[in-house]
């Protein structure tokens, strides 16, 4: 077996060439790596221009500075961390144990205060003050060295610049002089505190209202998080029906491609297929029942096949296929109630077989059920909405002697005779492509409520239900 990219030879320190062992600055190659080969750790020279790309920020450079490193860099980022928090450990370590003395400071303190002893409580105080400032030295050390130099150092110096020389000019040129004097002797700073008193009013206004915004604000937040929580469970569950589906076909496929396969004729495994194929067509929404249907009517599990009469082995027609058997035949998978009262609204249904399923109150609003084969299929009470039944197939032989399936009488094939659709009560509001002859069937047998929903209408059209 060929080993993988941590395990190759090619990888090893045995490898030459300018190349072989190109890496990052401070990282060693996959080979040479701890832990992932026997090779030594040989990092690169120092290169001032891809240090960058191997180190945090600046800080770790002035680090690296503070300890002496020069030279060649010996340190990975790894290492580099380590070195850092072992500072701070060290100097964590190094900090001296004032709590107690701390402690004690504080009860002098309050103990000089209660009995009124002055000397007492400033001896207590200072005690504490210094002894506070040293134990937390090293804080405000790293927090003045962090805001006031790294970060805002140089706007402060800049803003103290700034107030500087405008007071010396103030004072050396007599520019202001009078604008000062005018403050001092000729405001009337009465009517400048009605005016404050006003401004602050209107402030409290302005706060309220800006509260108000806030709250609003927080509101919008919470609601546009709410909605993007939502839309991901909604893709978190998606994945996990496609995970199942995929599931159902794996078990699905075991089954038919194993050597006594359910295209043999052996009833438990199919039994075992269609119970598999209840459970999922009830646990998946509409995009899923969709998928699981187009899965087996293109696999030919729904179509009834033509068998051995001994063997039960599926007859082959000669042109790569199986040969179907709608009198005889036998499904791999039946569906029979397993869609009834289901939605499939706005799903591809294309060149589904669907013959003989139970599909009473189905949603097929907006659904595409372009060439499918819905000849003896139970519709009674469905919705097809907007469907596109262009090419569908709802029964056999001639309209004119065309009929809907029986209970009792078998299907004639040739005259189409209880070979058809039961529409009885179908919504066909707004259906789509609609032929001229299904227009006929449909009006024939789908009673008085479904007539006025036909587009074109029957009135031509004899009901042959009689209701």
């Amino acid at each position: 077996m060929q080993n993988g990219p941590l395990n190759s030879p090619t990888n090893n320190s045995s490898s030459s060439g300018p190349d072989s062992n190109t890496t990052r600055p401070g990282l060693s190659s996959a080979g040479n790596s701890p832990g992932y080969g026997n090779g030594g750790y040989n990092p690169e020279p120092y290169n001032p221009e891809s240090f960058s790309q191997g180190w945090a920020d600046i800080s770790d450079i002035r680090h690296t500075q503070t300890l002496g490193y020069q030279g060649n860099l010996q340190m990975a980022t790894e290492s580099m961390l380590e070195e850092v928090l072992r500072q701070r450990r060290d100097a964590v370590e190094a900090r001296p144990n004032l709590t107690p003395l701390i402690l004690i400071a504080i009860v002098l303190t309050l103990v000089g205060m209660i009995l009124r002893l002055p000397w007492l409580g400033w001896v207590g105080a200072v005690m504490a003050l210094v002894m506070s400032i040293r134990l937390i030295w090293p804080e405000l050390r790293d927090i003045s060295k962090e805001l006031l130099v790294d970060k805002w150092g140089a706007p402060f110096i800049a803003f103290l610049g700034i107030g500087i020389s405008i007071a010396a000019t103030v004072q050396f040129t007599g520019f202001g002089d009078e604008t000062i004097r005018f403050l001092r002797t000729g405001v009337n700073w009465d009517a400048v505190g009605a005016v404050g008193d006003t401004l602050g009013a209107v402030g409290q206004i302005f706060i309220a209202v800006l509260a108000v915004y806030i709250a609003w604000r927080q509101y919008i937040i919470s609601k546009i998080l709410t909605e993007q929580q939502n839309q991901l469970t909604i893709q978190q569950n998606m994945i996990t029906q496609q995970q199942t589906i995929d599931a159902y076909f794996q078990g699905i496929s075991d089954l038919v491609l194993d050597e006594e396969g359910l295209l043999e004729d052996w009833p438990q495994e199919r039994a075992i297929a269609e119970g598999r194929t209840a459970a999922i067509l009830s646990s998946v929404n509409a995009d899923g029942k969709a998928k699981v249907i187009r899965f087996l009517a293109r696999s030919k599990l729904l179509t009834p096949l033509k068998r051995d009469g001994h063997l039960g082995r599926a007859i082959l027609d000669g042109k790569g296929g199986y040969e179907e058997d709608r009198i005889a035949g036998v499904r791999v998978i039946d569906i029979g109630v397993m869609l009834a009262k289901a939605t499939l609204s706005r799903t591809d249904l294309r060149w589904i077989d669907l013959s003989e399923a139970n599909l009473i109150y189905c949603d097929l609003r907006g659904a595409d059920l372009v060439k499918s084969n819905l000849s003896r299929t139970i519709l009674y009470g469905a919705n097809l909405n907007s469907a596109d039944i262009m090419g569908v197939r709802l029964h056999y032989g001639p309209v004119d002697t065309a009929s809907p399936r029986s209970r009792t009488e078998a299907p004639n094939y040739t005259t189409g005779e209880r070979t058809g659709t039961v529409v009885e009560d179908v919504d066909f509001t707004n259906v789509q492509r609609m032929s001229e002859e299904q227009r006929q069937y449909c009006c024939a047998w789908c009673g008085e409520k479904s007539r006025a929903t036909i587009p074109g209408g029957c009135r031509d059209i004899k009901n042959q239900l009689g209701r």
